[in-house]
């Protein structure tokens, strides 16, 4: 008999469940790591950008220039030669991280101690520049004033003086080459240092038409005067009395001059005619010069400003005192003030008592 063995199948085996803890826990875990990354990057990120990053020599404001055209690299070795940066890597990564590098500004920056990177960043890629005061006085010719602008803003010497002798470009202002000191009013200005020759200019001309109100026009109009007359004749005025306080007094003296038809006889134009400005004593040869601007041989107010006048002087003009003086003399006392005569008697012994006073003093 054969015996039959059957066989029952095998039970397959379960998979063993995995550790549901295990997987949220390493979940967690890589998380918990990348949120520790991220918060470690972010402090970095935040101290990089708003911390301090610049130290100025003694606490003091710092200033720098951003010439016009400057790149990026430029400006790294400005601010690397300024040593005003504790940190020039971390200013770097901010600046590209903000575009500075492709929005570097021309300009004057003033640097404040303690700035952190974003602050500086923000100004010069926002050209927040400080303006500069310019100022000039006692200027002689619009070529001098050139050379003194030059050294408060980023244009050059060369370009101001080209552009004031630019018929085409002065003429459209209602100057020539003649009248152009007039358009200046001496003061304190305030410009963005990287103001061009142009800007300059136009800044002038700005400044020009406000001073020359209706009410100001109107007085040199009832003095039979334009404003551009009243400026030459103030021109002669500051160069015959440095006293505020005079001026108008000298101002009225020419005014009655010119109501009369008579010579000016203006000593400051003979001076400016000969272009020789260590003359200190005027003498009858050097009236002889051949010269629009010699006031012994013609009628009249010469051509143009012989300096450019003092505010003072402009206004004295146009509220010049009104008297009967024909003449004035430097007062013998060398104080710096005049005698004032109606007649040529009166003026004459005036004239020789000062004369008097230069023989003594040894000036020829």
């Amino acid at each position: 008999m054969v015996k039959i063995e059957t066989k029952l199948p095998k039970e397959k085996k379960k998979p063993k469940k995995k550790n549901g803890k295990g997987v949220r826990f390493t979940i967690i875990l890589v998380i918990s790591i990348l949120l520790v990354f991220a918060l470690a990057f972010a402090y970095w990120a935040y101290q990089t950008v708003m911390s301090p990053n610049v130290t100025t020599p003694e606490g003091k404001d710092a200033v720098v220039f951003v010439p016009t055209g400057s790149s990026y690299d430029d400006l790294q070795a400005i601010l690397s030669e300024a040593k005003v940066l504790d940190k020039e890597q971390s200013f770097n990564w901010v600046a590209k991280h903000k575009e500075l590098p492709t929005n570097v500004r021309p300009g004057r920056y003033v640097l404040k101690n303690g700035m952190s990177n974003n602050q500086l960043v923000n100004m010069l890629r926002g050209g927040l520049q400080t303006p500069v005061n310019v100022t000039f006085n006692n200027v002689r010719d619009v070529d001098q004033l050139a050379g003194r602008i030059a050294k408060q803003i980023e244009a050059d010497s060369a370009s101001i003086s080209n552009l004031f002798h630019n018929e085409g470009y002065i003429r459209q202002l209602g100057f020539n080459d003649y009248t152009l000191p007039a358009l200046f009013l001496p003061d304190t200005y305030q410009f963005y240092w990287n103001t061009d020759a142009e800007g300059f200019a136009a800044r002038m001309f700005q400044e020009y038409s406000k001073f020359w109100t209706e009410e100001r026009k109107k007085q040199a109009q009832n003095l039979g005067l334009s404003p551009i007359q009243v400026s030459i004749l103030a021109s002669i005025v500051n160069k015959e009395t440095n006293m505020t306080d005079e001026m108008p007094r000298v101002a009225g003296v020419y005014l009655n001059r010119l109501k009369s038809n008579w010579l000016l006889q203006a000593d400051p134009t003979l001076i400016f005619a000969w272009n020789d400005y260590s003359i200190r004593r005027v003498l009858n040869v050097h009236k002889e010069i051949e010269s629009p601007y010699n006031t012994y041989k013609y009628v009249g107010l010469p051509p143009g400003p012989i300096c450019i006048p003092s505010v003072a002087a402009v206004k004295a003009v146009l509220n010049a005192e009104q008297h009967h003086y024909y003449y004035f003399c430097a007062k013998e006392d060398f104080s710096g003030y005049h005698n004032f005569a109606k007649t040529l008697a009166e003026h004459n012994r005036n004239a020789a008592r000062y004369q008097q006073a230069l023989n003594q003093r040894g000036i020829r």
